[in-house]
């Protein structure tokens, strides 16, 4: 069953990835223990490789690394005889992620990704997620990729 509120529509979903959080070290970050407290937490467990890529992708589809696909934070790909690291298309995510279930049972349910890797082509309502600029020169300045389009000047 499917938590609802009075009025019947769904309660809202936070999803909050901290790296490296222990229930210690929220004794130093009171606002977000308050959070914690007020809602619901719980221990996670992590997953091999336990690296940012294939955590996240696992927070989010609910299935380990050999189901989603994702076992590292890049990949070498032969045709370029290099490693390419943070892809950040969403479509390398195999499988549903968490805002499909809960569009499943609520048709209509607003979606926001800030910040995770892979949310860039996600069918989120609202995405943000860093988008560095890479110049020829070596130059790399600091840019995000938003949905929609037209967030990234407000926010820029």
């Amino acid at each position: 069953m499917t938590p609802t509120t009075s009025s019947g529509g769904p309660v809202p979903l936070l999803v909050l990835d901290v790296v490296g959080l222990t229930p210690r070290l929220l004794d130093h970050m009171p606002h977000l223990k308050r959070l914690g407290q007020s809602g619901s937490r719980a221990p996670l467990g992590t997953v091999l490789p336990a690296v940012t890529c294939a955590a996240q992708s696992t927070f989010l589809t609910g299935t380990y690394p050999s189901e989603h696909g994702i076992v590292g934070n890049g990949w070498y790909f032969r045709e370029l005889g290099d490693v390419l690291l943070w892809r950040q298309h969403n479509g390398l995510v195999t499988g549903d992620k968490l805002w499909d279930a809960a569009r499943r049972a609520h048709p209509g349910y607003t979606v926001a990704n800030i910040c995770w890797w892979y949310a860039m082509g996600a069918d989120t309502d609202i995405t943000v997620t860093p988008r560095p600029v890479y110049y020829a020169d070596g130059r790399k300045e600091p840019d995000c990729y938003t949905r929609p389009a037209a967030l990234h000047d407000e926010l820029t």
